[in-house]
């Protein structure tokens, strides 16, 4: 079986495609555009089972040409980072929407299935108590949560109409090695162990449940395996915190003090709390996070520690591909 997996050079895509390899149950091929937050060295690109092309999901004939020997798509390639998107939203429009209609287009001429779409929660905008279920309606804040939801319906509808075999799935916010470090976690610690300090949002109250990229992964491959046809699966880790105390638990892991810590005005659109409800994908998939939070934090810092040569070409504004 080949897997056409976009976006792999990133964050979470690669973190699946090292899955797939050690698992030894797929032929994998990599479509990825090396933006700045996708690099070779995320993947082992000497594996006999990996092939890599460089590439960009809107190109219909190159997308077309691959998706003829694919069996089975998993769709991570996106433009991901909120403050972005409310600088320009134009490429999240461009990547998110336009490259996601691109490949489902495909992946119907060429009967290929299961297509699985990896969303956020963030297409379901704010909730102040309880969690969204899958049916909630979406209602997206910023540039970058609309191009999602749209591309998710997008997704959706290719299922209603030509009966592709989209499964969909809506993850809570990550964390783990190899984040690109502009989202907080690695934006943190990258600044911590340079004796910098770090901007925290408005007053740090506004809530998110983290995940550790590894149960992503396992969430996502459940839902290709054991999903259902025009299903939408949340994929939640379990641990809500406030950014004030997720701050907290950061500088304790890097052994700093409240005073790197810098207040800063609150980002336009800011959502207050997202929460999912992950029950579906326990139930029909089977799906549980096995990490804890506090245990993959410590180990996600260290290996930014470990790792200077990975990340400090990003924050110096060099990088190599």
């Amino acid at each position: 079986m080949n897997l056409l997996v976009t976006g792999a050079a990133g964050f979470i895509g690669s973190a699946y495609v090292r899955r797939l390899l050690a698992e030894g149950t797929a032929d994998v091929t990599v479509l990825d555009k090396l933006t700045y937050a996708g690099r070779l060295t995320n993947l082992p690109v000497d594996h006999p089972r990996l092939t890599f092309v460089r590439g960009d999901i809107c190109d219909a004939a190159l997308v077309d040409r691959l998706m003829a020997d694919a069996d089975q798509v998993v769709h991570f390639a996106a433009e991901s980072h909120v403050d972005r998107s409310i600088d320009g939203a134009a490429d999240f429009v461009r990547t998110n929407v336009l490259g996601t209609q691109t490949l489902l287009d495909a992946a119907v001429r060429h009967g290929v299935g299961p297509f699985v779409h990896v969303s956020t929660d963030e297409v379901y905008g704010s909730i102040e108590t309880g969690a969204w279920p899958e049916d909630h309606p979406l209602r997206p804040s910023s540039p970058y949560s609309a191009s999602k939801a749209s591309s998710d319906l997008l997704a959706l509808a290719h299922h209603r109409t030509h009966g592709l075999d989209v499964r969909v799935t809506r993850c809570s916010n990550n964390y783990g090695p190899r984040q690109y470090p502009e989202k907080v976690v690695p934006l943190f610690v990258t600044r911590l162990l340079d004796g910098e300090k770090v901007p925290l949002y408005g007053d740090g109250r506004n809530v998110r449940d983290w995940l550790h990229v590894d149960d992503h992964c396992q969430g996502v491959d459940l839902a290709r395996t054991r999903g259902r046809p025009g299903e939408v699966y949340n994929i939640g880790g379990g641990t809500e915190l406030t950014n004030k105390e997720l701050t907290g638990l950061l500088l304790e892991a890097c052994g700093a003090g409240w005073d790197r810590v810098e207040y800063v005005e609150d980002r336009k659109g800011h959502d207050l709390r997202y929460c999912v409800d992950w029950t579906k994908a326990r139930t029909e998939l089977g799906y549980r996070p096995r990490h804890d939070f506090r245990t993959g934090l410590a180990a996600t810092v260290a290996w930014y520690r470990e790792h200077r040569d990975w990340w400090e070409p990003l924050k110096r504004g060099t990088r190599t591909p």
